[in-house]
């Protein structure tokens, strides 16, 4: 029962209902072998949902899931090719670093010879070797992190499920981990399935998104094409920042479409497939450009306005700017000096793009 691609994993119109909601609603998608995928979305999308169908910690109510070309219906949790990394570690406080990663050995009847250096083995692959007598309350976060990694990798399964590995830890060590995460991946070359709210986590880490929504998988694509290509509107909104502005489909121009969009006037856009009617006309706020003078070019998109407001984080600043039909846009300023361009509250600006850093969407 294996895929045309030899995904390791295949899910198969899969639905979970709890009484009368919804929580996955006919979910069909393929995770190749040896790929970092992350299933996207906000609160309540069912993502974990799906991430502990696969684990066998619940069951489906109607579809099939195929790990390693077996169906996995039958299969209890314990006997799955799977194994799970949890938001709160789980590491057992009474037990020192090593003690913890060999218990999943030692439960499954693994012959003494082999724990030892298969202990060895995983504390490496997560540079906690030097550590291995440590208690967990002499570790850091990311540490107890890294030793909740090794007690899933130490069993050698096909597929590492991670439900929000990192939400727990603060923001500079969540970075630092992410890389490490990717890194391990690599290095080990087994199948890591992460569920994650967080954009920049599952747009720097994984290989392939499921972007999911109410129960369903709206866009599966590579970190770049969700960005730069969204399906729809929800996921243009939820992945990154991003201008939306209404607009209308008015007629043709060869290779582009003639819009009308609120407070931008008409414009034409390039259009990979054809459209027609209500429309959302979509920029990213690093494809903006600010000036003080009106800006000129050749089919330029531009509007002046007014700052509103603006967010300085150091390398950037967000400045907000009220165009003439009120519609607020969002504007990435790079502070490339250390004495930037500095944008008040009150200033008369420019703001300007190019057609072709435009997105159409019609969902």
């Amino acid at each position: 029962m294996t895929s045309q691609n030899d995904a390791v994993v295949s899910i198969r119109n899969i639905t979970k209902m709890f009484a009368d909601v919804t929580a996955v609603d006919n979910v069909s998608l393929d995770i190749e072998r040896n790929e970092f995928f992350a299933l996207l979305g906000p609160s309540g999308c069912g993502k974990t949902t799906l991430l502990r169908m696969l684990a066998g910690l619940e069951r489906p109510s109607s579809g099939e899931i195929v790990i390693d070309g077996e169906n996995m219906a039958a299969t209890p949790p314990n006997k799955r090719p799977v194994n799970m990394v949890f938001q709160s570690y789980a590491v057992f406080p009474h037990m020192s670093v090593e003690q913890n990663v060999a218990y999943g050995l030692k439960v499954g009847g693994t012959p003494a010879a082999e724990i030892g250096p298969r202990v060895t083995e995983a504390l490496e692959m997560v540079r906690l070797g030097p550590l291995r007598r440590r208690m967990p309350d002499q570790l850091s976060g990311g540490q107890r992190q890294r030793v909740a990694l090794a007690r899933a990798l130490v069993k050698r399964p096909k597929v590492l499920l991670l439900d929000e590995p990192l939400s727990a830890l603060d923001a500079k060590l969540r970075e630092q981990m992410q890389l490490e995460l990717t890194r391990l991946q690599e290095t080990v070359g087994i199948t890591f399935v992460i569920v994650t709210h967080d954009q920049d986590e599952a747009l720097s880490m994984a290989s392939r998104i499921a972007v999911m929504d109410r129960g369903r998988v709206c866009q599966i694509a590579s970190p770049q094409e969700l960005y730069e290509r969204p399906a729809s509107r929800f996921v243009a909104d939820f992945i990154g920042k991003v201008n939306l502005i209404d607009g209308e489909v008015i007629g043709l121009a060869g290779n582009a479409v003639l819009c009308q969009a609120e407070g931008l006037g008409e414009m034409a856009l390039p259009a990979e497939v054809p459209v027609s009617g209500r429309i959302a006309v979509a920029v990213r706020p690093e494809k903006l450009k600010l000036s003080a003078v009106e800006p000129t070019g050749p089919g330029l998109i531009k509007s002046k306005g007014t700052v509103r407001d603006v967010a300085y984080y150091g390398d950037t600043s967000n400045v907000f700017v009220e165009t003439p039909a009120a519609r607020e846009l969002s504007v990435n300023v790079q502070n490339e000096r250390r004495s930037p361009t500095v944008y008040r509250r009150g200033d008369a600006v420019w703001v300007s793009w190019s057609p072709e850093d435009t997105l159409i969407l019609t969902e």
